[in-house]
């Protein structure tokens, strides 16, 4: 016995490199568009500037955790309104939802991120080492001069790419033209360079080397999508009544017509997953229809009708199969599960929408302080303690006035102030120590625990809030 029959043979097959062939059609046009309006936001947003006023950040997306609030144009979202965050992930989530019911992995196809920079890295992989033949023949070829030079020149521009992703990304989180200068200047924090190096790398890894393995072994989407589709979902798909029997020329005598598919292969050949549609519907297709765009374009060329590759529902396989029309479009898409995906998008939206025109640019939070429940002075009185948190969520600084309602018998004072005015500072929390005492002959002396409401009023406007707490009296 040799050495190598002495292995154990590999579970595993060796991965064949995919190199996407160029194809022009109106899917890979709106893939480039789409592409071209998704990166330029990415990477633009961070410059756009909003005048939120002197006392707040000017740029139109940020996410401040420095001071835990995140900015979207004319929108400040607070810690305690958290509601708004869960409830577009759950928005987006149902989005993920209708789209693949209705059209399949519409979404990786188009618009997921490893998508868009796997297109991208593929572009400049293209413009650099030339179309896929050309690509095949440099990946088969002895390492030299030449093929050193163009793997450099890829790498440096995939490493150029990974760097402004993930520069982009940290100005997200900070003032962008700040950090931009500091980052050049050395003056950035660690924690920025070791966010741009690991993004930079990763979109390297994954949009360079990874690419269509990430879709197929990595993303948990293919695996969950099964249950989102169904006989009436739109997903590409292949006409076999009408492309087989495969062959070129004309059928033999005896032997049955060939279909319209003259085995070119040009729909394997673009697909950046590398599968064959014919094969029927596959885990790894991505529905980014360029298939449809290569078929249509082989068609075209040899005069048969287009649409032997294109966007099929299963229930209309066997109408088409029988000669008869396979149904309108919209009826597809507008069904009973995605028009409760439907109704249950807009409900929750409609429901943010609501939330966000209603709350209030004010409010507050009062606590009282469990150890001790109450002090008695030297004079017999009954003193609670509370920490109050005031919010301000207006671009100036605000003076509340606050009060003790249903409370005759109670003082209120607050530590370190004179009077029960507070200046809150703009767009901040302000802490503050409130004290309500129980002269010794009040009745909330002498119970245990009485309900009060503390009321706070904006000085300015006669906007008002309030919190309901207890006042704690003597232990009988």
């Amino acid at each position: 016995m040799n050495e190598e029959s002495s292995k154990p043979a590999s579970l595993y097959e060796a991965r064949e490199p995919i190199f996407p062939r160029k194809v022009k059609g109106k899917f890979r046009n709106l893939k480039w568009w789409l592409m071209g309006l998704m990166l330029g936001l990415y990477y633009i947003l961070p410059w756009v500037r909003w005048d939120r006023g002197t006392n707040l950040p000017d740029q139109a997306v940020l996410l401040d955790m420095a001071n835990r609030r995140f900015f979207f144009f004319w929108i400040e979202i607070w810690p305690h309104e958290f509601y708004f965050i869960a409830g577009l992930l759950i928005m987006a989530g149902l989005g993920l939802f209708l789209f693949t019911s209705a059209l399949g992995r519409v979404w990786c196809g188009y618009a997921c991120p490893q998508t868009v920079w796997t297109d991208l890295f593929i572009l400049v992989e293209r413009w650099v080492e030339g179309d896929r033949n050309a690509r095949i023949r440099l990946l088969k070829a002895k390492w030299d001069a030449r093929k050193i030079r163009l793997r450099l020149t890829k790498w440096a521009a995939w490493l150029l790419i990974g760097a402004a992703t993930g520069g982009a990304w940290v100005f997200y989180f900070a003032d962008a033209p700040t950090l931009a200068v500091d980052l050049v200047t050395g003056d950035a924090s660690l924690m920025a360079y070791g966010f741009i190096i690991s993004l930079t790398i990763a979109t390297f890894f994954f949009g360079g080397i990874a690419r269509e393995q990430i879709c197929i072994y990595a993303c948990p989407w293919p695996r969950i999508q099964a249950a989102m589709m169904d006989e009436e979902t739109l997903t590409v798909g292949y006409r076999d009544w009408r492309g087989e029997p495969r062959g070129k020329g004309k059928s033999r005598e005896g032997e049955a017509p060939l279909g319209d598919c003259i085995d070119c292969m040009a729909c394997v050949n673009v697909c950046p997953t590398g599968i064959d549609i014919r094969d029927g519907q596959q885990l790894a297709c991505i529905t980014c229809a360029l298939c449809i765009d290569a078929c249509d374009d082989i068609m075209t060329k040899i005069g048969k009708p287009r649409g032997l590759i294109d966007y099929l529902a299963v229930s209309d396989f066997e109408r088409e199969k029988a000669g008869e029309a396979p149904r309108k479009l919209w009826k597809h898409v507008f069904r009973l599960r995605t028009l409760i995906y439907i109704s249950l998008w807009g409900a929750v939206g409609v429901g943010l929408l609501v939330a966000l025109f209603v709350r209030t640019d004010m409010g507050f939070s009062v606590s009282p302080v469990r150890n001790p429940t109450y002090i008695m002075l030297s004079d017999g009185s009954v003193r609670n303690a509370y920490d109050v948190r005031l919010r301000n969520m207006q671009g100036d600084d605000v003076v509340f006035n606050i009060t003790a309602e249903g409370a005759d018998g109670l003082s209120l004072s607050i530590e370190g102030l004179e009077g029960a005015a507070v200046i809150a500072e703009a767009d901040e929390t302000t802490k503050i120590r409130l004290y309500l005492t129980s002269t010794r002959d009040s009745a909330f002396s002498s119970t245990q625990s009485s309900p009060v409401r503390i009321r706070i009023e904006n000085d300015e406007t006669g906007a008002d809030a309030f919190a309901d707490t207890v006042f704690n009296g003597k232990d009988r």
